[in-house]
């Protein structure tokens, strides 16, 4: 399996066959590793990504981040300009499903963040290599984002051990990560 798309079919079989219990408890790993990394601790603003329930938990992240007093976001995606919008959020009381089903902020252009407000931005993906290159689902919209992100703010994908591979195909336009977590 070289090419995206079989990749693609390929990890995500492998993330809805895991069982919740193993999600939950690799998602449990992942989230003390993350908050163990010093750019992490320091950073004041973080996009997160709301999880879906196959990958790896956010919402523990989240909630620990409220905790510690963090400016916690969510993107919202803006489907016709194949676009994120980082928003910030006060809890998940704010979110709801948008575009694919994905839980999102509500819309407020005041809660609208600029790319160089951010510290640091939490990425999915269905597969990452060990250059911290990402597979993702094939839109693009993380790879768009991450273009615009000032070399200060940290990138971090979260993945599942089984989510790891030596290598990806990549593109062009492919963002490289500064960090993948592995559980």
């Amino acid at each position: 399996m070289k090419d995206k798309g079989s990749l693609r079919i390929y990890y995500l079989k492998l993330l809805k066959e895991q069982t919740q219990e193993d999600g939950l408890r690799k998602s449990r790993l992942i989230a003390e590793q993350f908050w163990q990394l010093p750019a992490i601790q320091k950073a004041q603003t973080i996009l997160f990504y709301a999880s879906s329930s196959f990958e790896v938990d956010t919402l523990l992240m989240i909630e620990k981040a409220f905790f510690y007093g963090k400016r916690v976001a969510l993107p919202i995606v803006e489907q016709n300009q194949r676009n994120l919008i980082p928003t910030v959020i006060s809890s998940m009381e704010d979110v709801h499903k948008g575009t694919y089903g994905i839980n999102e902020p509500l819309s407020n252009p005041d809660k609208a963040l600029a790319v160089k407000d951010l510290d640091a931005v939490v990425v999915p993906g269905l597969a990452f290599d060990k250059q911290y290159n990402r597979l993702g689902r094939g839109a693009g919209y993380y790879d768009r984002f991450l273009s615009t992100l000032p070399k200060s703010v940290i990138t971090v994908g979260l993945a599942f051990d089984f989510q790891l591979t030596e290598s990806l195909p990549t593109e062009a336009h492919d963002m490289r990560l500064n960090q993948v977590i592995i559980g």
